[in-house]
């Protein structure tokens, strides 16, 4: 792995406390987490990157291997306002926003906010709904805020969607539209666990629910303050052209029809700075872009008619357009 030190210039920008502050907050949540989820500390990482750079996060898999679990597990770690809706076929837009009512007492419409106005929202199951209610989130992600009849409304911080969906093989599922996925930070799988993981999974989820007993370790102050130290981990001036170079490296690539945006190179820097962060570090790199590559850009490109008609998976084609960019301060052979 190659690290960039911190410049005598760098040093002087960087709030050492408040990012040993964040990485002691993100290391208690990891273990608190470890307590729910067996055998899987590279998800946990990964999730609470996310929560540490106030991104949305998505878990795509199959149905029962904990895409829920570590949602919920995730947001009652912390102790802050937190909804799940359950996405169905006939859940409308409305029904995630809020919506105005008359009030016959004032004769005037009152607000009433839908299950959006939450620190964390757990969207369960989300490509189970129509793309119209699915729409419903757009603003919400990128903004922050909803829009009714005219009127704006601000969410509070931190906000996380935390986003679960099956495969779109899967029976009664929509795909999620091209703008929604840009709007997820990441996108992970948890995937089947190892024998002795699973042994374990029976053995703590058996009699009783671990979920139950989990307690908050943090609050939502202590989140916004971990989400300002991460903005202020330092990231060299090579690894950003790096990171650009790895994402027009997708645009370019002959495997891909659509390549990722300048919003999934500000996605990628936000979360490589939280990756430092969780990894006990005040700068980022090259390894820690590396390691977000797949899961922040992934659900982001759409392959090309020959790369599907070869069945290239996503990994591969990302993992080739990294290689094909040297990386800072190594050797080229």
């Amino acid at each position: 792995m190659v690290e960039l030190t911190l410049s005598k210039k760098a040093r002087t920008t960087v709030d050492e406390s408040a990012i040993a502050g964040a990485h002691e907050i993100a290391t208690t949540i990891r273990r608190t987490l470890g307590q729910v989820i067996s055998g899987k500390p590279e998800v946990i990482a990964l999730a609470i990157v996310a929560l540490l750079a106030e991104s949305h996060l998505l878990i795509e898999d199959v149905p029962g291997v904990g895409k829920t679990t570590l949602a919920k597990a995730l947001a009652r770690s912390i102790q802050c306002p937190v909804h799940r809706i359950q996405f169905t076929p006939d859940l409308l837009p409305s029904d995630i926003t809020g919506v105005s009512v008359y009030n016959q007492h004032t004769s005037d419409f009152e607000f009433r906010p839908g299950g959006v106005f939450a620190n964390i929202v757990i969207a369960d199951e989300i490509n189970r709904a129509s793309p119209k209610t699915q729409s419903a989130l757009l603003e919400a992600m990128e903004e922050r805020r909803v829009s009714v009849d005219g009127n704006s409304f601000p969410l509070p911080r931190p906000f996380m969607v935390i986003a679960t969906q099956n495969p779109i093989e899967m029976e009664g599922t929509y795909p999620l539209p091209e703008s929604q996925r840009d709007r997820f930070g990441m996108r992970i799988d948890v995937g089947y666990p190892a024998l002795d993981d699973e042994v374990a999974i029976l053995d703590s989820h058996g009699q009783s629910d671990p979920l139950e007993s989990l307690s908050a370790v943090a609050n939502a102050e202590t989140i916004v303050a971990g989400i300002a130290a991460v903005n202020q981990v330092w990231v060299d001036p090579a690894l950003k052209r790096y990171l650009v170079a790895i994402v027009a490296a997708t645009r370019n690539s002959p495997d891909c029809r659509v390549g990722a945006s300048p919003r999934a190179s500000l996605q990628l820097l936000r979360l490589a700075r939280a990756c430092a962060v969780v990894r006990g570090r005040n700068y980022v790199t090259p390894d820690d872009i590396q390691t977000l590559a797949y899961p922040t850009l992934g659900h982001r490109i759409l392959l090309s008619a020959e790369a599907q008609l070869a069945r290239k998976p996503l990994r591969q084609v990302i993992s080739q357009a990294v290689s094909t960019i040297p990386v800072p301060g190594r050797r080229q052979g």
